[in-house]
């Protein structure tokens, strides 16, 4: 600045007393809304300044006595008398005696060339006030020359930047650079977790080699990702103003700091400048078993398609976050049967070293009879947001041990799997219990003789998604029959297509071609969909062109549509594809008119400006009119992220000789089955059969009731993010994003021999709630702001065969009910003495019902179908 010399920081004049005005303030709102109406406050007081030493042997290293006087807290925008929180109270009231007293109290800074190099203060005071006046401390750190470093403040150690111009500076701050012991959590994908974004500004005036004036203002955005429209900011303001220069008390002589603090005061000790952790403790807290008790009827196995259970389910989960061991066993001990498997649903979500110690002390996998509360558990542990190294290594002793349930058993290494994906992704594939778990599953899938165990370690490996996997995936795929060659092409299905080699490309396109041996058609045309979805060359796409005509009955008509779907969707290999199509060879009037009523379609659900939902819908047949595969998905996607949010497949086959019809080529042997099988939010869930064999297959048939069956129930932390965030005007917020799902799909398949007519129903029932609060604790006041969103819906999916004639009549349908869709703001600021200001504001709508237009075949059949079933109703004779 204006100062001749060698002096690089700002220089105080010797006995001088600089007085100051200084304010902090907090703002808590939505991210698009101006400050007038936030929520906050502000804390005002005068800052007495005086230069207590200068070395003798060094002008640019100085001690500077701070002092905080006259403390005022109020609103941060005018607020009537009835709304105001503060009102008629005084500072020592707000504050309380003891803690006033202690800000107060003056603190020494040793600036070296403009930095703090060392802040002393008093031992045990509360940390809260300490961190203000850090706070405060930190806006006298500044260099006099425009360039980067890196600098310990209040916020840690930080990439900061100045700017130099004449008798201004300004100085930023890269919040996300900052070292410090960072606290919290993010969701596991992208999609469903939150956004932060953050700036930092000081501007300083300078006059007369000292400061003028300092301007400080520090932003933190939170965004959903899923839904941008919802978030929140705080703004932390901070302003010292000089107002007079008087004379002061002179210089304290001697030579070395330590020294001359030691004469000033004995009790001084100097302290990191860099905030330290503060937790203001919930004195009116109910306990956890008070907590439920409040929200226990809402968690009733009939009302968990509603938002309130999902509403419940992530309250639930704060309190047991904060909860012992001892608590949590507490109230799973003393809970009835039917409300158990929603407790263990959110015990298990808490994801806490306590509450895991819990759940595992509770359930005893030796036991049977209560599987149905280990499966909630482990399928809990596959949807967990952020698994922790230690909850794979006690499911992987839980294997090691006796289990008496064989499905629990088969759960359970599933599980593993998801838990295994979700530490690679997070950069912890060479842990030593993820390692000793990859380990133990290829292991003893190469050493599997029974086909049940070989398909257990498939479904296991179809969620790890490991690269190492691949060629034993390949293996199996091609050398093996029926349901283990499916299940083992469906799993490399679900790899990036970046990790598909060349050898993989190779084996699909001998397996779909058939070059080594016959296949069945679902493991074919897995095969075929694996090569058009991985960058297929011009060859490739042409070869899979020209066997349209060549295939079995059904097979024909499928890939048609799959190769439609390409182009009508638009897909990667879309381009490819018309190429090829430009060869009238491959694109000819015979290859393009093959009867049948299998199809492949897709469409959206949602286009939104953040995401966008897919659906695709295929239905395989057999040559007689029998479901083979119905497989239905459900994506989710952003600009740069994917979720896999649901897919149900039903695959039936051996069904023939009920009707007395010939199996296809290469089904001859196959075994009567049917059965589903489920991936919800990119975990596979272990598969549901209907019937095995003959003799099941027949006495089903014959007292079908057709009432569903339950494939999913239960409750899913899906979005669960925690940030802590220290403020520079020393207080620490918090942003908390919870959402929860509570889910019902249940699937059922109905059969008639009398009217001839085949019936798959899946039925989706859902409710979701989020909740974000942002809040700001400064101990004797809290900020912040709920913001909550929720919605109802259920989607339907039906499929409805008639093998009376061929081509015989499908008709699919796919409806989504109107929904109910509600959204709530909630601003507030509360005093410990329970004094509390609320402003809430809401909207509630209604999103109208749909019914998926699919594709024009279909619609064409499906009136049809109704048609005929009118005709029939009539006609006795």
């Amino acid at each position: 600045a204006s100062q001749t010399g060698h002096t690089t920081g700002p220089s105080l004049n010797n006995d001088k007393l600089y007085k100051f005005a200084y304010t902090a303030e907090v703002y808590v709102d939505r991210v698009k809304a101006s400050l007038q109406k936030s929520a906050g406050y502000r804390i005002s007081s005068g800052v007495d300044v005086n230069l207590l030493w200068r070395n003798p042997d060094n002008d640019d290293d100085q001690l500077v006595k701070i002092t905080i006087k006259d403390v005022q807290v109020e609103n941060v925008n005018e607020r009537p008398a009835a709304k105001n929180i503060f009102k008629g109270k005084s500072t020592e009231k707000i504050i309380g005696k003891e803690y006033l007293k202690a800000l107060q109290r003056p603190i020494v800074l040793e600036l070296v060339r403009g930095k703090v190099k060392t802040f002393y203060s008093y031992q045990n005071e509360p940390g809260f006030t300490q961190n203000i006046k850090r706070g405060l401390a930190s806006l006298f750190q500044l260099q006099l020359h425009s360039g980067s470093t890196r600098e310990v403040d209040i916020s840690g150690k930080c990439n900061t930047t100045y700017h130099v111009r004449q008798d201004q500076v300004t100085k930023t701050k890269d919040l996300d650079s900052c070292e410090t012991a960072k606290q919290g959590f993010t969701s596991h994908n992208p999609i469903l977790d939150v956004s932060k974004k953050v700036t930092s500004a000081t501007i300083y005036v300078l006059e007369d080699s000292f400061i003028k004036s300092i301007k400080a203002e520090e932003n933190y955005v939170f965004l959903l990702n899923f839904r941008r429209k919802t978030g929140t900011k705080i703004v932390s303001k901070q302003r010292l103003e000089l107002k007079s220069v008087q004379a002061g008390p002179g210089l304290i002589a001697g030579k070395q700091v330590a020294g001359v603090i030691k004469a000033l005061d004995s009790s001084y000790v100097a302290m990191p400048l860099e905030a330290e952790p503060v937790k203001s403790e919930c004195k009116k807290c109910p306990s956890l078993s008070q907590h439920w008790q409040s929200i226990r009827e809402h968690m009733h196995p009939e009302k968990l398609s509603k938002a309130e259970a999902a509403k419940s389910f992530l309250s639930f989960i704060k309190s047991i976050r904060k909860a012992t061991k001892e608590e949590i066993l507490e109230v799973i001990r003393s809970e009835k049967k039917e409300l158990l498997p929603q407790v263990v649903d959110a015990v298990t979500s808490a994801q806490t070293p306590e509450s895991l110690e819990a759940i595992l002390e509770f359930l005893d996998f030796k036991d049977a009879s209560t599987s149905i509360l280990q499966e909630r558990f482990l399928y809990a542990c596959g949807f967990s947001s952020h698994p922790s190294e230690m909850l794979l290594k006690s499911l992987t002793d839980k294997f090691k041990g006796d289990i008496a349930n064989e499905e629990i058993r088969e759960t359970l290494v599933i599980v593993m799997g998801a838990l295994i994906r979700k530490l690679c992704d997070k950069g912890g594939c060479k842990l030593p219990f993820v390692v000793e778990a990859k380990r133990l599953i290829l292991n003893r899938l190469e050493k599997a003789k029974k086909d049940d165990n070989v398909r257990m370690y498939l479904l296991a490996l179809k969620n790890a998604l490991l690269p190492e996997a691949i060629p034993l995936l390949l293996k199996y795929t091609e050398s093996e029959e029926g349901p283990i060659s499916n299940l083992a092409a469906t799993a490399l299905q679900r790899y990036d297509p970046s990790f598909l080699t060349k050898e993989v490309k190779e084996t699909m396109n001998r397996i779909y071609h058939q070059n080594r041996k016959v296949h069945e058609k679902t493991v074919r045309t897995t095969a075929a969909a694996i090569i058009l979805n991985s960058n297929p060359s011009y060859m490739e796409v042409k070869n899979i062109l020209l066997s349209i005509g060549e295939l079995p009955m059904e097979m024909n008509k499928y890939m048609l549509s799959m190769i439609r779907d390409i182009l009508h969707f638009e897909m990667p290999s879309s381009k490819t594809v018309r190429k090829v199509l430009k060869d009238m060879r491959t694109h000819n009037y015979d290859r393009f008119s093959k009867m049948g009523s299998s199809s492949a379609y897709s469409g959206y659900i949602t286009r939104g400006p953040d995401v966008s939902s897919t659906y695709s819908l295929d239905i395989l047949y057999s040559g007689s009119g029998i479901l083979r595969r119905s497989n239905m998905n459900i994506h989710i996607f952003d600009r740069s992220a994917e979720l896999h949010a649901s897919q149900v497949v039903i695959e039936a086959q051996g069904l023939e000789s009920i009707i007395a019809a010939t199996p296809d080529e290469g089904e001859e042997n196959l075994d009567s089955f049917a059965g589903m099988s489920a991936i919800l939010f990119d975990v596979q869930l272990r598969p549901v059969t209907f019937f095995q064999g003959y003799g099941d297959l027949m006495s089903k048939m014959l007292s079908a009731t057709g009432d569903p069956m339950n494939v999913v129930k239960g409750l899913i932390l899906l979005t669960d993010y925690s940030q802590e965030v220290q403020l520079q005007s020393g207080p620490t917020a918090s942003a908390e994003f919870l959402g929860g799902l509570a889910i019902d799909i249940s699937g059922g398949m109905e059969f008639s021999l009398w009217y001839r007519e085949s019936k798959t129903n899946v039925k989706n029932r859902v409710a979701v709630f989020l909740s974000g609060n942002t809040e700001v604790d400064s101990f004797f006041v809290k900020t912040g702001m709920e913001t909550t969103l929720e919605v109802e819906t259920a989607l339907d999916f039906i499929s409805t065969v008639q093998f009376s004639q061929y081509p015989f009549l499908v008709c699919m349908q796919m409806d989504r009910i109107e929904s109910p869709f509600r959204r709530y703001v909630t601003k507030y600021e509360s005093l410990p003495s329970g004094r509390r200001y609320t402003a809430r504001r809401g909207k509630g709508e209604m999103l109208a019902g749909n019914e998926y237009p699919l594709h024009q075949e279909n619609s064409n059949m499906c009136r049809k179908v109704f048609d005929a079933k009118s005709d029939s109703a009539g006609s006795w004779f």
